[in-house]
C-alpha cells in the first residue's frame, strides 16, 4: 500500500484555502513561529484521500473486529452502551479547570468508583489518579517508599518473581529499591520455603501478581503474606491479572497491602496502541495517608478535591486521572453487579481451560501443568527444528487473528501466552483451535509457509528489535525529510 506522500500530486486538493489573511495583531503574537516556507503535506483530491484513510482503517485489528488473545491483555468486548454514557454532554461538557463546586457529577463517579473498587479488591481508600497500568505500579511503589521512610527502618530490596510482568522491576528500581529476583518452582509458583532465603529485614515488599504470569494461582499466598509481614515488609499486588478473580477472591483478604488494578484490562474500556488507560491504586487504612493528591472528600454535605494531607507522595499530573477511562469502568460495574462480576471471572476461567484442553490435544506443550485460571503460557520449544514461535505468531496474521503475546515470561522458552477472555464464544474458541493445530501442522510438512509469513501484509518481517531501538517514522520525498 503506498503512502499518502506517494499517491501526492502537484497542485491537486480537496479544500480551498481561505483568502482571509491573519491580522497584524495575530502576525505579531506568532513572531518567529509563524511558517514562511512551503508546507509539507501530501496533494490530494477529498476523494482520494477519504479512500486512503478508509483503506487504511481496514488493515487495523481491534477486538471489534475479530479475537484477540493477547495473554496479560484482557482484550475482551467494551460494551458500547459505556461508550454511550461516556459521551454524555453532562460529562463531556464540563471544562477540566472547573472549580470542584462546578463538577459535583464528576466527583460523585469518582467517589463512588474508588468505593466500588475498594470493595472488589477488598482494600479501605482507593485513588484514580495513575493514567496507565505502570503509571499504576509506579505509584504503589512509591507509597512502599514513603512508607519505609517514615518506618525509620533502612529497606532497600524488592523482591519480585522470575515470572513478573517487565514493569514490576522497573517500578521498583525507579524508586530506587536494589531488585531481587526471586525463583518460581517446577510448578510455577513461589513457594514458601524457597522465599524465606529472600525475605529479610532490608524486604521493603514483595510484588506479585496472582493469578500469575503463568495463569496459575498461588497457592501458597496466605504463608508467602505472612512471611512478608513478619519481615516487616508489605505485599503488593500486580492487578493484571484481576480478571480471573474479580468478584470471587479480594486480594486484600489474601494479605495484599497495596493493588493497582487495570480499568483498561478487567473493566472493559477501549485501550492498546499505547492507550488510554487508567491504573487505580488501592491501599490497606495504615497506608491511606499516602496516596496521591488531591483526593475525593466530603466536606459540609458535598464533594471536593482536597490537598491536605501533609504525607501523601504529591501529584502524579495535572488533572485526576483518565477521566472518561473511570467513567466507562464505573458504568461496566454498575451493569454486571457483584454477580456478574463473579461471572465474568468465572466465564474467563472456564473459557481459557477450554481453549488449552482444545491445544493440548491437538499437540501444543503446556510446560506448566498446574490448573490454568483466565490464561495460559504454551511452549513452542518441541516446534520442528528451525521453526520458532515467532513462526507461529506471523502465520496467525494469515489466518486474520492477532498474534498472542510471545516471548513471556522469560521463564518458558519459547513462550506463547493466550487470554481467550470471558466474552468469546466457544465456537471461535474451537475456530482459533483449529488453526493454531493446522499451524502446527505446517511446522512439521512444509516450514517454510510458517517461516515467510505472514503474506497477507503490505509489509512481511520487519526488523522488530532495530526498529525499537532506532525508531524512524520519517518520510522521505524529493530529497527532503
Amino acid at each position: 500500500m503506498k503512502l499518502s506522500f506517494e499517491k501526492s500530486r502537484a497542485g491537486r486538493s480537496g479544500l480551498d484555502r481561505l483568502d482571509t489573511a491573519p491580522g497584524d495583531e495575530v502576525l505579531a503574537e506568532l513572531g518567529d513561529l509563524l511558517r514562511t516556507g512551503e508546507l509539507f503535506l501530501p496533494q490530494m483530491s477529498e476523494l482520494e484521500t477519504v479512500r486512503h484513510y478508509t483503506a487504511l482503517s481496514r488493515r487495523n485489528m481491534g477486538v471489534d473486529t475479530d479475537f484477540y488473545p493477547l495473554g496479560s491483555c484482557t482484550m475482551k468486548y467494551n460494551p458500547k452502551v459505556n461508550e454511550v454514557i461516556a459521551a454524555m454532554p453532562g460529562f463531556t461538557g464540563l471544562h477540566p479547570l472547573a472549580p470542584a463546586a462546578a463538577a459535583g457529577g464528576w466527583l460523585k463517579v469518582y467517589s463512588d468508583l474508588e468505593r466500588y473498587l475498594a470493595d472488589i479488591t477488598g482494600m479501605d481508600a482507593f485513588t484514580l489518579h495513575p493514567m496507565a497500568g505502570a503509571h499504576g505500579e509506579l505509584t504503589g511503589m512509591m507509597i512502599v517508599k514513603a512508607f519505609c521512610g517514615g518506618t525509620g527502618e533502612s529497606r532497600t530490596k524488592v523482591l519480585v518473581p522470575d515470572s513478573a510482568h517487565g514493569t514490576n522491576p522497573a517500578s521498583a528500581a525507579l524508586c530506587g529499591f536494589e531488585v531481587v529476583n526471586v525463583p518460581s518452582a517446577e510448578d510455577g509458583m513461589i513457594h514458601p520455603h524457597t522465599l524465606a532465603e529472600y525475605v529479610g529485614s532490608d524486604t521493603a515488599a514483595l510484588m506479585l501478581t496472582n493469578p500469575n504470569t503463568l495463569g496459575i494461582f498461588e497457592q501458597h499466598i496466605r504463608r508467602v503474606a505472612d512471611m512478608v509481614h513478619e519481615a516487616g515488609g508489605l505485599l503488593y499486588y500486580d492487578g493484571a491479572n484481576l480478571n480471573a478473580i474479580a468478584g470471587r477472591v479480594k486480594p486484600g483478604d489474601m494479605g495484599f497491602d497495596v493493588v493497582h488494578l487495570n480499568l483498561h484490562k478487567t473493566f472493559a474500556t477501549p485501550h492498546g496502541g499505547g492507550g488510554p488507560g487508567s491504573g487505580p491504586v488501592g491501599v490497606k487504612g495504615r497506608l491511606a495517608e499516602f496516596l496521591p493528591v488531591p483526593r475525593v472528600e466530603e466536606k459540609d454535605g458535598a464533594l471536593t478535591l482536597s490537598e491536605d494531607f501533609p504525607r501523601s507522595i504529591g501529584r502524579l499530573s495535572g488533572f485526576y486521572g483518565n477521566a472518561l477511562v473511570a467513567l466507562k469502568a464505573c458504568a461496566y460495574i454498575l451493569n454486571l453487579g457483584p454477580e456478574g462480576l463473579a461471572e465474568m471471572s468465572a466465564l474467563a476461567v472456564l473459557n481459557a481451560r477450554y481453549l488449552l484442553g482444545l491445544l493440548t490435544s491437538g499437540g501444543w506443550t503446556l510446560p506448566y501443568g498446574a490448573p490454568c485460571m483466565h490464561e495460559f503460557v504454551l511452549s513452542g520449544e518441541d516446534l520442528p527444528e528451525g521453526v520458532h514461535t515467532m513462526d507461529v505468531a506471523k502465520r496467525l496474521i494469515d489466518a486474520g487473528y492477532h498474534p498472542p503475546t510471545v516471548y513471556f515470561p522469560l521463564i518458558v522458552r519459547e513462550a506463547i501466552m493466550i487470554e481467550p477472555t470471558e466474552t468469546e464464544s466457544p465456537e471461535k474458541l474451537e475456530e482459533f483451535a483449529g488453526v493454531m493445530n493446522r499451524i502446527l501442522g505446517e511446522a512439521r510438512d512444509d516450514p517454510d509457509v510458517l517461516k515467510t509469513a505472514p503474506s497477507t501484509t503490505p509489509v512481511s518481517r520487519l526488523d522488530e528489535a532495530l526498529a525499537a531501538r532506532e525508531l524512524n517514522l520519517a518520510c522521505k520525498r524529493n530529497g527532503r525529510t
